[in-house]
């Protein structure tokens, strides 16, 4: 009687485990619809019938990006130029959000740093696999594009790309709501 009852709530609970690891010597024969917390990555997966898929992963505060000279936090009133890891379906991401402000300099108003806007690389486990390119909005004042190329690197370098004529010298950039895969 008693196997009984836990067989029927079992599936219907979240189950803790260690690892995937732990998770998979216990489960031998999960369900679909069974429900696990992995601590090693602060994640929660549900069993679709086939797989273990990602449900949601643990909080990621916001970590401000230090910007390098000729860059300022807050262009447009976008607020601080921050990132955060985030779980999109099963997928590690960063996302980005703020606003840079550009100064531009030297003779003829190049972009500082050959556009990397970022003195502080990105940590090597939240750097892509391959290079990940993404539109950002822009000012129009002083520019004839309301685009930009934003490059995150395997590098950990962040890049705006696109500045190089005349006529394209936006004073701001903004990351609000951009996303790239890992």
């Amino acid at each position: 009687m008693g196997q009984g009852i836990v067989e029927n709530i079992v599936p219907k609970t979240v189950m803790t485990f260690a690892s995937a690891v732990v998770r998979g010597a216990t489960l031998t024969s999960p369900q679909g619809g069974m429900m696990t917390y992995l601590k090693d990555v602060a994640r929660v997966e549900v069993y679709d019938g086939t797989a273990w898929v990602t449900v949601a992963s643990g909080t990621s505060t916001w970590k401000t990006i230090t910007l390098g000279s000729g860059y300022a936090h807050d262009g447009n009133d976008n607020g601080t130029v921050q990132y955060r890891l985030v779980n999109l379906f099963g997928e590690p991401t960063l996302m980005f959000r703020g606003g840079v402000a550009i100064t531009y300099n030297g003779p003829g108003g190049a972009i500082p740093n050959n556009g990397i806007i970022n003195s502080t690389l990105l940590p090597a486990s939240l750097r892509p696999s391959e290079r990940r390119t993404i539109v950002v909005a822009c000012s129009t004042a002083a520019s004839g594009e309301t685009s930009l190329k934003f490059d995150v690197n395997t590098t950990g370098t962040l890049v705006l790309v696109g500045t190089n004529t005349t006529n394209t010298k936006p004073p701001w950039a903004s990351l609000n709501g951009t996303f790239v895969s890992l």
